[in-house]
């Protein structure tokens, strides 16, 4: 069974139609215990990271996803939710899941007065591959289109770790993968066929 993790921080219902329309059951859940089950669990987000880490610690399920991947249970972040499993954030000055090293700064601190792009980063974007295989990108076309929105751009200490990036005036991480934690930067719920293949790929890890 799939989870999807509920902390009051985004748009979690075109995750829903998404899953749906693949044919996978899932449950969406503000509760902890509710999803303990799950054999992985979906952490989307949208808005501000600050806000974000008040829900989670509010709800539990700060101490619960750091329990999750310390148990290498599938997890994959989405947008915000790609964010804030990092140490910190810029928005906000807020420390956040720590899941991953590394720190999530905005566009402007990371390309200075040379940065030029519109922010936040909205619309189609192709990434490039790198760093080896990644489950989740399994018959996915290399340079696929996928559907960003965002403001500030994660920065993992290793580099290992980023499966794919796309270019916006600066190099965006795009897909992340330590052990059986993934993430996503972009919306594959909101990406066509590509995205609803990232989807399927993770729920059907290990099967």
């Amino acid at each position: 069974m799939i989870g999807i993790v509920d902390y009051n921080a985004g748009n979690i219902t075109s995750v829903e139609r998404a899953l749906k329309s693949l044919g996978i059951e899932y449950i969406r859940s503000k509760s902890p215990s509710e999803l303990k089950n799950c054999d992985k669990l979906i952490f989307p987000g949208v808005g501000d990271a600050a806000y974000a880490m008040v829900q989670l610690k509010e709800t539990g399920f700060d101490v619960f996803l750091k329990q999750w991947t310390a148990a290498n249970k599938p997890l994959l972040g989405i947008c915000l939710g790609s964010q804030i499993i990092f140490n910190w954030s810029e928005e906000g000055d807020t420390n956040c899941l720590g899941l991953v090293p590394g720190k999530v700064k905005h566009f402007h601190t990371i390309g200075g007065k040379s940065f030029t792009e519109k922010v936040p980063q909205i619309g189609y974007n192709n990434l490039t591959r790198q760093h080896g295989e990644c489950p989740v990108l399994k018959d996915v076309p290399e340079n696929a289109d996928f559907y960003f929105v965002h403001s500030y751009v994660i920065c993992p200490e290793n580099d290992e770790v980023v499966k794919a990036f796309a270019d916006y005036g600066v190099k965006v991480p795009a897909v992340i993968q330590k052990g059986n934690l993934f993430a996503c930067q972009f919306h594959p719920e909101k990406s066509g066929p590509n995205g609803l293949k990232i989807l399927q790929n993770f729920c059907n890890l290990n099967n």
